[in-house]
């Protein structure tokens, strides 16, 4: 299958309507009895304009007291009423058939985009708005209820009324079939030509600049505290009217056209009307053609002017449905950076030994490698701190090992297990993660603490958040754990968070931690008390610190120095600091004694 990317100009109009027709597949069932019921409904509408012409001519008959012909009128005006009647049932079963179809469609759309969006890269991640791909998939999922209503209820219909209009009408006045065919196909190939090349280019243009809306949108309001920070709130407000004013123009153009293909298509129906009434009218004359035919033809010609300006107007619905899913079906169609094999199997990690073999790898874009013939070992239980300077390979190093990428060549392997052969769930949730800068869920510390373990009990949530030094602050709390800690932990201090990151590393009780130096940046307070936590959390596990200050990594069993993706240098903080012109001794020394030493 072919692959679309997200951030270029999203699938194209084959690819929708191919993603649409694989979703009815999921329930042909539902769909075979909405396609029956309005097909049923649809041809009691062409048959309503055969039997008022026939009440018209019963009509005239009975004017002359013919009982029979009063019994006709009777007859002819009660199948009309039963054709109505009919036609009402079979689109209630539709329309609520529709109903149970479109939102089995919707749900299963949204819950596979954020499937799809939640395995996509960090790279990805990193390279997209949250706001924007938000707006991607919930522009499309309303899209697809446009198009199914627009296709399945009223196309469907019109081209029913097209075909069993002309057909009657043909079998009567063989040239008033031909002018019914040739008038209605002229409209609906020219309303789906202009749309599809006029007004479709105009309206995905439009969709893109609304997506980077919403992005710089969600940008500005999750950066608020910058905003206001630096009392940037005018110099935002004329960044977003920027963006704004190119989105309207844009909107604008994409409106325009549409309302330039209705009025074209308006005097084409004044056409198509000129033709069909200027040629019952030349039959009568001749006497071709009785009032009732004649009222059978005008009654049919409004049916079907009826269905012909719906349909103008459907057929945009269709193209502005198709522009809106564009991005959204994209999003399905495109391949994950990371997948599990086939054969994937759970991992197990009792002891935590972590070894690279011959490990390259390559960041995508970039022309040469950042890790080549890279090979050690860490054994099981062992205190490892990552040295170097910044873009020296020691976040990719510890990114290697969750497989957020993978490998150019060589494996990576865990008790002896390869990283790439078992499921990325597995592999993730036996490695606890404590980052620089904890991000938190907009929900409760209680479920933040458990995050790692959904299952835990109020009593281990309580002894995780003491073992971190975080239920002092937590327990004094109105709600205590059930107070919620606002958007990525916002109404938290930096030092809260990072204690509430800790316990949720403790309850994790993953044999593999991650540290990305969980005490930078803190008070002297808060720092004393994070690094007691950390500290009886490592107890026990194979632990790798990312080490910005090189302070804090002294204590570790074994430090690794970084630079340019090579480990230039292995040993604990005593045997690395004798190294003369070593590059741990100079970043040490660099630290202890100020920049300018």
């Amino acid at each position: 299958m072919k692959r679309f990317p997200v951030h270029g100009r999203g699938a194209t109009c084959r690819d929708v309507f191919a993603f649409t027709v694989r979703l009815w597949n999921r329930q042909p069932a539902r769909l075979a009895i909405i396609m029956t019921a309005m097909l049923a409904s649809t041809l009691a509408d062409v048959l309503m304009p055969l039997y008022s012409g026939r009440l018209i001519d019963a009509v005239s008959r009975a004017a002359n007291a013919a009982a029979p012909a009063s019994d006709s009128a009777v007859a002819a005006f009660s199948v009309p009423i039963a054709l109505a009647l009919g036609g009402i049932a079979m689109r209630h079963v539709a329309f609520i058939g529709l109903s149970d179809l479109v939102l089995k469609m919707i749900s299963d759309v949204a819950t596979e985009a954020f499937h799809h969006v939640q395995r996509f890269s960090t790279d990805w991640h990193a390279n997209s708005f949250a706001g924007s791909t938000v707006r991607k998939i919930t522009r499309g999922m309303w899209a697809l209820d446009l198009l199914n209503s627009t296709i399945l209820v009223t196309l469907l219909p019109s081209f029913v009324i097209l075909i069993g209009s002309t057909v009657l009408l043909g079998w009567h006045w063989p040239v008033m079939g031909v002018i019914f065919a040739c008038g209605s196909l002229v409209y609906l190939a020219f309303s789906i030509s202009l749309s599809l090349g006029y007004v479709a280019p105009a309206a995905s243009l439009a969709n893109r600049w609304d997506t980077r809306l919403s992005g710089a949108l969600a940008d500005a309001v999750s950066c608020n505290a910058v905003v206001k920070g630096f009392g940037a709130e005018v110099r935002e407000d004329e960044r977003l009217a920027n963006i704004m004013t190119k989105w309207r123009h844009r909107a604008r153009r994409s409106w325009v056209r549409g309302t330039i293909i209705g009025s074209t298509q308006g005097v084409t129906l004044v056409a198509l009307r000129v033709a069909v009434v200027g040629y019952a009218l030349l039959l009568w004359s001749h006497g071709q053609a009785t009032p009732g035919e004649i009222a059978y033809v005008l009654t049919s010609f409004i049916v079907l002017q009826g269905y012909l300006r719906d349909a103008g107007m459907h057929v945009r619905n269709v193209q502005h449905s198709v522009n809106d899913m564009e991005e959204l079906v994209a999003i399905h169609n495109q391949q994950v950076d990371v997948a599990d094999r086939p054969e994937a199997k759970p991992i197990r990690i009792t002891n935590g030994r972590i070894d690279f073999e011959n490990v390259h790898f390559r960041y995508a874009n970039h022309p040469l490698p950042l890790y080549s013939e890279c090979s050690l070992s860490i054994e099981a239980g062992e205190r490892v701190g990552l040295v170097g300077p910044s873009g020296s390979g020691k976040t990719t190093f510890v990114k290697l090992i969750q497989r957020l990428y993978d490998l150019s060549g060589g494996r990576i392997l865990i008790d002896g297990q390869d990283v790439s052969e078992v499921t990325q769930e597995s592999l993730r949730s036996q490695i606890a993660i404590v980052q620089q800068e904890p991000i938190l869920f907009h929900r409760s510390l209680a479920e933040n603490i458990a995050y790692g373990r959904p299952g835990a009990s109020q009593a281990e949530i309580e002894q995780a958040a003491r073992l971190a030094s975080a239920h002092e602050f937590i327990a004094p709390l109105p709600k205590g754990y059930g107070t919620l800690v606002g958007e990525r932990g916002l109404k938290l201090s930096g030092g809260e968070r990072q204690r509430v990151a800790i316990a949720r590393a403790f309850l994790a009780n993953a044999p593999i931690l991650i540290l990305d130096e969980a005490t930078s940046s803190l008070d002297s307070e808060s720092e004393v008390l994070i690094q007691q936590a950390v500290d009886r959390l490592m107890v026990g596990r194979t632990t790798l610190v990312i080490a910005h200050r090189l302070s804090t990594v002294r204590s570790l069993d074994r430090l690794l120095v970084f630079d340019r993706g090579r480990i230039m240098e292995d040993g604990d903080h005593a045997a690395l600091i004798n190294l003369d012109g070593g590059i741990y001794r100079r970043l040490f020394e660099r630290q202890a004694l100020g920049p300018d030493r």
